[in-house]
């Protein structure tokens, strides 16, 4: 029962947003079935194009989204940190054109697709809040898809550290303007579209203008303004609670 008070809190600060969960539906949310599973960094989780009969919710760690080319080059989609449910899509399509796979040691939380769909329909306030994370992720994808086409390296890496760092203060996994920062320079690379020694570089042009420092797996900001005014980053994607 804790843990699924832990899984619930969660999901009700992700899927809440600006308006809370009747207390009926908080309680049924606490009565999914769980299976939580811990799962080593770099392990898949999801494979592309195959079978899907729950979804998930992340309780610690770091996953990511991606999508693989015939010569097995790797284009990642999103990241997720706790409290994201990356896989919500697959509830209504259940062949996912996407894979996920752990960035970090992670703890995961699945829920059968059947009792989410008899959720929806009992507890349209939960319906709803399903659909506006769908929303919410679409619209985050459309933030990445111009990233990629249209800002340059040191744009495209402040803009996924403005990204990151709201998220993670959403979920109080921030300290001052600190942050934990697992991914690897390969990471950043498939995600943005660049060579590994690209964004070395782009770290570096960061670091040395003072705007950020990347240190033992921790990203410090030290100057927000500058750093949101290089990225040209409007958090409104992401619909955050204020």
């Amino acid at each position: 029962m804790v843990m699924s008070k832990n899984v619930f809190g969660l999901m009700a600060r992700r899927l809440g947003g600006a308006v809370p969960l009747p207390e009926a539906d908080e309680r049924a949310i606490l009565d999914l079935p769980l299976i939580i599973r811990t799962i080593e960094a770099s392990r898949d989780i999801l494979y592309e194009g195959g079978p899907s009969n729950h979804c998930c919710v992340i309780l610690n760690g770091w996953t990511c989204c991606y999508q693989l080319l015939t010569d097995g080059r790797r284009q990642i989609l999103s990241f997720h940190v706790p409290g994201d449910l990356p896989d919500l899509q697959s509830l209504h399509l259940p062949s996912p054109d996407f894979g996920m796979a752990t960035v970090t040691r992670s703890i995961v939380a699945f829920v059968p697709h059947s009792d989410l769909q008899k959720l929806s329909d009992r507890y349209p306030a939960i319906a709803q809040c399903f659909w506006r994370e769908a929303v919410i992720t679409a619209a985050t994808h459309r933030a990445w898809i111009t990233s990629l086409g249209r800002r340059d390296a040191r744009q495209k890496l402040a803009h996924l550290f403005c990204e990151l760092y709201l998220r993670l203060k959403t979920v109080d996994l921030t300290d001052g303007c600190s942050m934990p920062m697992p991914l690897r320079q390969t990471d950043f690379a498939d995600a943005l579209g660049l060579t590994s020694v690209h964004v070395n570089r782009t770290l570096k042009t960061l670091r040395d203008q003072g705007v950020m420092d990347l240190y033992a797996r921790r990203l410090t900001i030290h100057d927000w303004d500058t750093l949101r005014e290089v990225a040209d980053f409007n958090p409104k994607y992401l619909h955050l609670a204020d």
